[in-house]
């Protein structure tokens, strides 16, 4: 399997994981355990992918693979914020290379879902304020849905004092 088809398999998988049940179906405690290892196992091997040799948006690819894995997976055996920071600072060094794009938008979504850095939120908005919002793809939708689900949500997990 090529780095890429790698990475398209993990982000399928994790976005899977990540809206289990969304549609009100029932989720089985061992469907969400066999899902959420498999999640694992694919970003620990696309983690210990070789990438020197790939494209700039392979690279983009392969980190928001990464970057969904390990939103998606619940497994950590102690290495999960190391690596997560490892990745951001390959992103670093890829998203002023990548143009402005579908993927760029979901990378940096990705990353400010890590860091809450306004101007990558800023960078977003401008990607998809130069789209026809009459003729969006399904897929520019989903992207712009996620964003905004980001930008308004952003502790999800965390329980907030009022």
């Amino acid at each position: 399997m090529s780095l890429s088809e790698e990475a398209i398999t993990l982000q399928r998988a994790a976005h899977d994981l990540m809206y289990l049940g969304i549609d009100g179906s029932p989720i089985y405690s061992d469907d969400l355990s066999r899902r959420n290892g498999e999640v694992y196992r694919l970003t620990t091997t696309l983690y210990n992918s070789d990438t020197k040799d790939s494209t700039v948006e392979e690279q983009a690819n392969v980190c928001l693979a990464l970057l969904m894995g390990y939103t998606a997976s619940f497994i950590d055996h102690g290495e999960k914020q190391e690596h997560v920071q490892e990745v951001l600072n390959r992103c670093w060094n890829i998203l002023d290379a990548l143009p402005a794009s579908l993927l760029k938008l979901r990378l940096l979504t990705a990353c400010y879902g890590e860091v809450y850095d306004e101007p990558l939120a800023d960078e977003s908005r401008k990607i998809i304020a130069s789209w026809d919002g009459v003729s969006l793809t399904s897929e520019q939708q989903e992207a712009i849905e996620e964003f905004r689900n980001v930008v308004e949500n952003p502790y999800p997990w965390e329980e907030m004092e009022e």
